[in-house]
């Protein structure tokens, strides 16, 4: 028995795969070299995107980032010689993760800060809230009772209709 739905979902999914595909002519030769460069286009921000990876990206600049990571990749650099070359081209930012120094430690520091001066605010807010556990004095009870109208130390309120004699 024949799907055509499958048929058709198997059309779809082999568009996609060849929409994914990079130019074969824009691949690295050796294998092993191409898969670190895939791997260095994961860790590199694309400066027209901002939020994606040049893997990710189809902006022109990402497409020239590709090829001159290749380049750099081809030329026998390893990974941290081409993220330097990277950050010294572009600064800083070039990196998805930028790397834990004195320049950048705002970047990793002020979540931190943000999370810890919440977490004191919502304390001190709560401590400000929360009601205080102080018993009434002799004085305070008896007043009480007189402004509730209750000398026998029941609440009027509980009173059914058969202890009130008018009903």
């Amino acid at each position: 028995m024949r799907r055509p739905g499958l048929a058709l979902l198997a059309a779809m999914a082999s568009a996609l795969c060849l929409a994914a595909a990079s130019d074969p002519a824009e691949r690295l030769s050796d294998p092993a070299q191409e898969a670190r460069a895939r791997t260095l286009f994961k860790e590199v921000r694309c400066m027209v995107c901002q939020n994606e990876s040049i893997e990710d990206s189809e902006a022109a600049l990402a497409v020239d980032l590709r090829r001159m990571v290749r380049e750099r990749v081809a030329a026998g650099d390893d990974d941290p010689t081409v993220r330097r070359w990277l950050v010294d081209r572009y600064g800083e930012f070039v990196l998805l993760r930028p790397s834990f120094s004195p320049a950048n430690l705002i970047l990793w520091l002020a979540p931190l800060v943000a999370v810890l001066v919440g977490g004191l605010a919502l304390v001190q807010r709560l401590r400000q809230v929360r009601p205080t556990a102080e018993a009434l004095t002799p004085e305070e009870t008896v007043r009480l009772s007189r402004l509730v109208g209750d000398t026998n130390g029941h609440d009027p309120a509980l009173k059914s209709s058969r202890d009130d004699p008018n009903a």
